[in-house]
């Protein structure tokens, strides 16, 4: 080993953060468990179980944990580490050019590590500010930094310290009390969705933002900007039954800007084996997780392959949009039948893609078009869920 070459590596941001989340994973597991066993329980605590021991430390760090797969209603720390390690692989393949990298992360950038940053620094942040506002009967949506600004700072300014840590500061002090604020007094008192506040709160919170960048521009210029390593121009994909499958896996983890197969894989599998230790502890302890997520490939199947000659004329196409709203929304408000189920699928499917791309193409240029997918996310859940209620009750 050449060790003048080892010296001289520098170790990534992503790097640090994987680690220190794994050591804190591990850590999370084995106390968890240590705990169940001193009390003799013989099953992985529900989520039930989990806020109704808030403020209790462990119970908080399994909160935080599992904000970062809440935006696919997941809600657990499995499926949170799942995630970040799939995504991990991910960019470690893109970096190194290996073939089976999948789709290649945050959009081929090479954004990546500085992106998830900023995103796990605004999902802190958030929980230290306003985590108070968290208890055992109420939830409040603690999470949405890590799926909003701060991410889409990063893409639409690049890497650097500087955009990472004011993306991160700015997701936590505008996008998450924007959240609360709507879905409080809005959302709650008119019986809507939870999901609707949320996103509303990323659009209207980002906008903001993106104006304060707009006329301080020193907050996200620096002098020296860091430049990603460069990524190979992909092949031009033959968008055929492999590509669908693939693009299908990929929308599950498309929401946190990542939108790779592997990061998706690592999520569902993590939901999955919470599910198996207990049916009642991800997805809110609903039980509904195996349906949400059924729901969830069948209103991404549909959105690509109808919309495929959107993806084949733009490179990209916003079907994501259904899978981490308007569907697990109806499910969780109206219940698994296989009418929710499918309708809320087809009529999201046809309805929030092409919604979203036409508010994009009206945004201004140094607004992120992520503000036009969250503001198709809450029209389009505003429209269908009550519609769905009418159609097969509650």
């Amino acid at each position: 080993m050449d060790f003048s070459t080892a010296r001289n590596q520098r170790v990534s941001p992503t790097d640090k953060t994987v680690a220190l989340l794994f050591i804190g994973a591990i850590l999370l597991i084995v106390c968890l468990w240590l705990d169940n066993r001193a009390l003799g329980a013989t099953h992985w605590p529900g989520y039930g179980e989990m806020v109704s021991a808030l403020p209790d430390p462990l119970a908080w760090l399994r909160w935080v944990l599992g904000d970062i797969s809440e935006v696919a209603f997941y809600k657990h720390e499995f499926a949170s580490i799942g995630l970040l390690a799939g995504a991990y692989l991910a960019y470690y393949a893109s970096r190194t050019g290996k073939s089976w990298q999948g789709f290649a992360i945050s959009y081929g950038t090479g954004l990546w590590p500085w992106l998830v940053t900023s995103s796990l620094l605004g999902l802190l942040l958030s929980n230290l500010l306003w985590g108070w506002t968290v208890s055992a009967g109420d939830w409040q949506p603690t999470f949405v930094a890590f799926v909003s600004l701060p991410a889409a700072m990063v893409l639409m300014f690049g890497g650097g310290w500087k955009v990472t840590i004011n993306a991160a500061i700015m997701g936590a002090l505008l996008v998450t009390p924007m959240c609360l604020l709507i879905v409080n007094y809005v959302c709650n008192p008119l019986a809507l969705p939870a999901v609707i506040g949320n996103v509303a709160g990323m659009a209207i919170a980002s906008v903001v933002a993106f104006l304060i960048c707009r006329y301080w521009p020193s907050l996200v210029r620096t002098t020296r900007p860091e430049k990603p390593a460069a990524t190979p121009a992909p092949k031009t994909p033959g968008y055929g039954v492999i590509w669908t499958l693939r693009r299908v896996l990929a929308d599950f983890s498309e929401a946190p800007f990542f939108g790779n197969e592997w990061a998706s894989l690592g999520l569902l599998l993590g939901a999955v084996l919470a599910y198996s230790l207990n049916p009642l502890s991800p997805a809110y302890g609903s039980g509904l997780l195996l349906h949400i997520i059924a729901a969830q490939a069948l209103t991404s199947a549909i959105g690509v392959l109808f919309w495929r000659h959107q993806w084949m004329a733009h490179g990209w196409y916003p079907t994501y949009i259904p899978l981490v709203s308007v569907v697990p929304a109806s499910i969780l408000t109206h219940g698994a039948s296989w009418g929710v189920m499918v309708t809320s699928a087809w009529l999201g499917a046809l309805l929030a893609p092409p919604l979203a791309h036409a508010i994009a193409k009206r945004l201004p240029a140094d607004m992120h078009t992520y503000i036009a997918n969250v503001l198709s996310m809450a029209i389009s859940t505003l429209l269908i869920v009550p519609l769905i209620g009418f159609m097969f009750g509650e």
